[in-house]
């Protein structure tokens, strides 16, 4: 595994754990060139499946790029790297579950923004202000309203 640090092509593994609910292992590293720790993921790599964009292309699924996005949304906010990477996860078996060969951006906006929904409030607020387009600061004040009407009950 090449070290994030140095570049290095030797690591050597100092715990291995299971992940994601069995779905993958956590591996901690050491590079044994400059000594620096990291943690690299092992997944199955699962069929794929064409996300069709709002102007009708399309492009293969790509889960980084759910994962940027909820990660950009959490910038700081007190929601740890393994609860996106648990989000993210759950987010992409849902899609693959539905067995779909093309599945809509817009679906996969609003599951993210279900996920986000349940982790933090704020993230949540600031996905949507970009998913849902906001022109104005009536349909942001609409959408918290929303929010605010779905916690209290």
């Amino acid at each position: 595994m090449k070290c994030p640090v140095c570049g290095h092509l030797e690591s050597k593994v100092l715990d291995s754990r299971p992940s994601n609910e069995g779905a993958s292992i956590r591996r901690r590293r050491e590079c044994l060139s400059c000594f620096k720790r990291f943690t690299t993921f092992e997944t199955i790599e699962i069929m794929s499946f064409m996300v069709v964009k709002k102007d009708k292309t399309r492009e293969i699924f790509d889960r980084t790029k759910v994962k940027k996005g909820i990660v950009r949304a959490c910038e700081k906010r007190p929601v740890t790297m393994e609860q996106i990477e648990n989000a993210v996860s759950e987010i992409e078996q849902m899609l693959l579950s539905t067995m779909r060969s093309e599945i809509s951006s817009e679906e996969i906006g609003e599951l993210v923004m279900s996920k986000l929904k349940d982790l933090d409030e704020v993230a949540y607020v600031r996905f949507a202000s970009v998913y849902r387009q906001f022109k104005d600061i009536t349909t942001f004040r609409d959408e918290l309203n929303k929010l605010l009407d779905s916690t209290q009950k």
